[in-house]
């Protein structure tokens, strides 16, 4: 039977031997996953990047917040009834609260709300197309994206109990298996039920105890089918939805001190410690099911997190391993104090098993030229698509340098000059990005002000912005933005570049820079 006290006591003993690892981890899951909205809330928005419209402050950001979008609704289906008479009083502005603080603005479901209130409003109209896009393209970011990586926080909570360096790269580890429609079918099926079940309240929260272990099951095996892995969590949650009720409610002191420091703590600390706390419970009833030989116990099968293979025992495993002549034979992923890959029970492909791609490369001067323009086009795209999911609009996306944002491009050259050599260092890399991405914005917006007399954005309705300028959601954003074009996107890209014979490389360059200056005045005038 387990114990609040011990396992209060395994997470704290997790946070304090993995500190930076397990924030890092919970940070990116929050920012990419919507994992933690109350963290988000406060720093700004889910995940903010600026545009250089004077109209639209970050273009992450909705035009309008998840509560207005519910009391819209309402208006709209139950006009003149007690249910709009509720959304117009002040006393709405409590459960207004409640739902921003506790929703994501990029999700499927409000994108769908957003729709509906477009329609209901304009009729058929170009900006409902759009938002009828953005909801296609937020079911596919939640199917494959947000399900994916809230699986791979849960994988590094389980795996760095046992293993004191598991990698912060481990959220990404169904990418790497490419295994990922089994677990994003299992994870949309939870998401679907517990919103019909939601529409009964009192059901909703029975099955958000009852469905609480899923992703966890999922990150262990996630060959698993759906109907064994609801099973396995109905199981493994029998008799102990009201004590992990009370578990949670044992923290309860921590989220409200954390709203005290307007998110901050939630960062720094309790996303970290509650996270921790209920992976621990879940290895604590995995391990009294599979002992107990419980129904369908067989499907949790990942008996390396419990028990950690000697040295002797892994070089044996290898050498049989070897002899099968796996996906591994010729590049391990093993080392010291890390979850041994090679005997994980679902083995990717031959062609997905790659060498590590090399943040720390050297870049030549054509390589550089074009991660410049291919890094301010990408940024131009992502934030099309943010816009999308957000507003189910283009109207907050510049089009300033046509489809480049040469802010980005700046940063992202920046990044591969300066921050390189930090690379070993994931933490360090996000801190330089961070600096280095306030300091450009700020100056941009400075230079662009000094140029035109007004100011091209205004983030002054942000948590803690400086002038306006610059503020810290949107820093960070950026930053985590950056980690991945330094690890990933630039590694790849830069590769295939080179890959072109010179003359190629140098007339691709050219070209690009031509474009780029000839949308320059006609892109002047229309800021003018």
């Amino acid at each position: 039977m387990w114990k609040r006290k011990t396992l209060k006591q395994k997470a704290r003993t997790l946070l304090r031997t993995n500190y930076w690892r397990v924030i890092s981890v919970c940070f990116l899951a929050a920012m990419l996953a919507g994992a933690y909205p109350t963290s988000m809330t406060f720093l700004g928005s889910q995940a903010s990047i600026p545009s250089i419209d004077r109209q639209v402050s970050a273009p992450f950001s909705p035009e309008f917040a998840n509560s207005e979008l519910v009391s819209d609704i309402a208006a709209h289906f139950f006009r003149d009834t007690a249910v709009s008479d509720f959304f117009r009083s002040s006393d709405s502005s409590v459960a207004g609260l409640v739902v921003d603080l506790t929703s994501t603005s990029v999700s499927a479901f409000f994108s769908i709300l957003r729709a509906v209130n477009n329609f209901l409003s304009e009729n058929w109209h170009i900006s409902t197309v759009l938002l009828i896009l953005g909801v296609l393209i937020s079911f596919v970011y939640q199917f494959f994206i947000r399900n994916i990586i809230i699986v791979g926080e849960k994988r590094f909570f389980l795996e760095t109990h046992s293993y004191k360096q598991t990698t912060v790269s481990t959220v990404f580890f169904l990418y790497r298996l490419r295994c990922l429609k089994n677990p994003a079918w299992v994870m949309f099926c939870r998401s679907f039920f517990q919103f019909l079940w939601n529409l009964t309240i009192i059901g909703g929260v029975i099955k958000h105890y009852e469905y609480i272990m899923i992703p966890y099951i999922i990150a262990e095996n996630p060959r698993i089918s759906r109907k064994n892995a609801f099973f396995l969590s109905r199981q493994l949650m029998q008799h102990n939805k009201w004590r992990l009720f009370l578990l949670q409610l044992s923290l309860f002191g921590w989220k409200v001190l954390s709203l005290l420091t307007l998110g901050v703590l939630d960062v720094l600390y309790v996303n970290p410690y509650m996270t921790g706390c209920e992976a621990e419970l879940y290895r604590e009833l995995r391990r009294n099911y599979v002992l107990s030989r419980s129904a369908r116990y067989e499907h949790l099968n990942d008996s390396y997190l419990e028990h950690v293979p000697s040295e002797d025992e892994l070089l044996i495993s290898k050498a049989l391993y070897d002899d099968s002549n796996g996906p591994y034979t010729k590049i391990s992923y093993f080392a010291p104090e890390q979850y041994p890959r090679f005997l994980f029970s679902v083995q990717p492909s031959v062609r997905a098993v790659k060498p590590a791609l090399d943040p720390s490369r050297k870049y030549g001067l054509t390589s550089l030229i074009f991660l410049f323009h291919a890094f301010s086009i990408f940024g131009w795209l992502v934030e099309a698509v943010i816009q999308l999911l957000a507003n189910g609009s283009l109207e907050g996306v510049s089009f300033l340098f046509g489809t480049w944002l040469p802010l980005y491009g700046v940063y992202g050259t920046l990044i591969l000059l300066l921050v390189k050599r930090l690379a070993r260092n994931p933490v360090y890399v996000f801190l330089a990005n961070f600096a280095i991405y306030s300091v450009l914005e700020y100056s941009a917006s400075c230079i662009l002000e000094l140029l035109t007399g007004t100011a091209p954005w205004d983030y002054s309705g942000y948590f803690l912005n400086l002038d306006g300028r610059i503020y810290v959601g949107g820093s960070a954003a950026v930053a985590l933005f950056g980690c991945a074009f330094l690890y990933c996107l630039a590694p790849i890209w830069g590769g295939g570049f080179c890959r072109l014979k010179k003359p190629f490389r140098i007339l691709l360059c050219i070209v690009l820079t031509l474009i780029f200056l000839a949308v320059l005045p006609l892109s002047w005038l229309i800021f003018e």
